[in-house]
C-alpha cells in the first residue's frame, strides 16, 4: 500500500510508516538496486526479514520521491547513510509495518515495535531500578515500550556500539499520553548528550523518534555530536 502514516516533525525533518501487505515481488519491482543489493536480496529467506528490507527501502524512496539510483549503505556501526543524498535517515521495521526517519541536518533515530506483554520479563535487561520504580502501573506494558523505543532511537541517533541500554542510556521519569515525550541522557566516558524523545502509540505499535541537538562545544574545543542486547537486535527478537 502507500504510506500509512506520515508526521512532519520540523522544516527539515519527518518520518513515514508503510503498512506492510505487498507480497515481495511488488516491492522489489519499486526500487533500483545495483548487483550487490540485488544478491543481499536474493540470499534473504523469504519472510517478514526480506519484507522488511523491502519495505524500508521503498518507503525510503517514497519520501525521497527521486527515480534516481539512492546508494544506501551501512557503516561500521551498523548505521544506514545515504552516499549520494544530502539525509541522515534511520529505519525501523516490525511485524506489519516498516518506518523511516529522514533529516536534512543532523543524525535522526527512530524504532517501532508490536506491543506485546512479554515485556516485562525482560525490562530488567535495559531499565535501571530507579527507572522501573515509576513505571506507571495502570500502563504498564505500553510505558515499557516507550522506554525501550526512546533508547533503541537513541542508540541508533548515536550511532556508535558498545552503548547499554541499561549502563549509558538514562530516562528521566514522564507520564505516560498515547504521545508525549520524554527526556534522556546517553553518558559513557567523555560523551555526555542529553536527548528529548518524542513517542506516539500507533495502533497496537509503539513508536519512538529523535532527532540530535545541535552540537555543543566541550570545554576543550571539540565537538560531540557497546549496545547489550545485542547490537543490531530489535525488541521482537529479545522477545
Amino acid at each position: 500500500m502507500a504510506i500509512a502514516f506520515r508526521k512532519q516533525v520540523d522544516p527539515d525533518t519527518e518520518f513515514a510508516l508503510w503498512r506492510i501487505e505487498e507480497e515481495a515481488d511488488a516491492l522489489y519491482s519499486q526500487l533500483q538496486l545495483n548487483e550487490h543489493e540485488k544478491a543481499f536480496v536474493e540470499q534473504l529467506a523469504n519472510g517478514k526479514r526480506h519484507l522488511h528490507w523491502l519495505a524500508t527501502r521503498v518507503l525510503l524512496r517514497t519520501m525521497l520521491d527521486t527515480s534516481e539510483y539512492i546508494d544506501c549503505q551501512i557503516d561500521e556501526h551498523g548505521k544506514p547513510y545515504l552516499v549520494n543524498l544530502p539525509y541522515h535517515i534511520s529505519l525501523s521495521h516490525s511485524f506489519d509495518y516498516a518506518a523511516v526517519m529522514i533529516s536534512k541536518s543532523r543524525p535522526v533515530g527512530i524504532d517501532i515495535e508490536q506491543i506485546k506483554q512479554k515485556v516485562e520479563r525482560i525490562a530488567p535487561k535495559f531499565l535501571r531500578p530507579a527507572e522501573r520504580t515509576v513505571i506507571d502501573p495502570h500502563h504498564k506494558i505500553a510505558y515499557l515500550y516507550v522506554c525501550w523505543c526512546a533508547k533503541e532511537a537513541i542508540y541508533k541517533c548515536y550511532g556508535q556500539k558498545e552503548v547499554s541500554f541499561l549502563d549509558n542510556i538514562a530516562l528521566e521519569a514522564f507520564s505516560f499520553a498515547e504521545e508525549g515525550s520524554v527526556n534522556a541522557n546517553l553518558h559513557k566516558g567523555e560523551v555526555d548528550l542529553d536527548f528529548r524523545v518524542d513517542y506516539m502509540q500507533y495502533e497496537d505499535y509503539m513508536l519512538g523518534y529523535v532527532k540530535a541537538a545541535p552540537p555543543q562545544p566541550s570545554p576543550g574545543g571539540r565537538e560531540f555530536n557497546k549496545k547489550v542486547l545485542p547490537p543490531g537486535e530489535d525488541l521482537g527478537g529479545a522477545l
